[in-house]
């Protein structure tokens, strides 16, 4: 299943990119920007990864500018020498661009977000990436 929506948010990004049939529009077109976020959390149990899986859904899914979006956890079964495991739940946003991502860094949802969880995160890595 989170095999399927990690190859949906990758179909949504080409087909608003305007890239997957042109290289040569990709240059004329602004990035857009992929927000991934990577929490460790301090009480890792099923329910509370649950919980911040949803609170990911409820508080961040809705903001404008949203191309995509995915929140689940880490694949327990994958357990390959290259797979990254120290983290528990994670967070993609594809935004259509920076502005966008740079308005929901200060959205009111998005810290109402931060000030319900921040409590149980051990760690958070966050990593943005423009995309075409």
């Amino acid at each position: 299943m989170k095999y399927c929506v990690m190859l949906v948010v990758l179909g949504i990004v080409l087909a608003t990119s305007g890239c997957a049939h042109s290289p040569a529009r990709c240059e004329l077109k602004p990035p857009a920007l992929a927000h991934n976020v990577y929490f460790a959390l301090n009480d890792p149990s099923e329910a509370a990864r649950a919980r911040l899986i949803a609170d990911c859904y409820k508080y961040l899914s809705g903001e404008p500018g949203i191309v995509a979006f995915a929140a689940g956890e880490v694949v327990a079964s994958h357990a390959r020498e290259v797979n990254v495991r120290d983290w528990d739940v994670s967070l993609h946003i594809v935004f259509k661009s920076k502005h966008d991502h740079d308005l929901y860094q200060n959205a009111p949802d998005h810290q109402t977000f931060i000030d319900e969880n921040k409590a149980n995160w051990k760690s958070v890595r966050v990593f943005d990436t423009f995309v075409r």
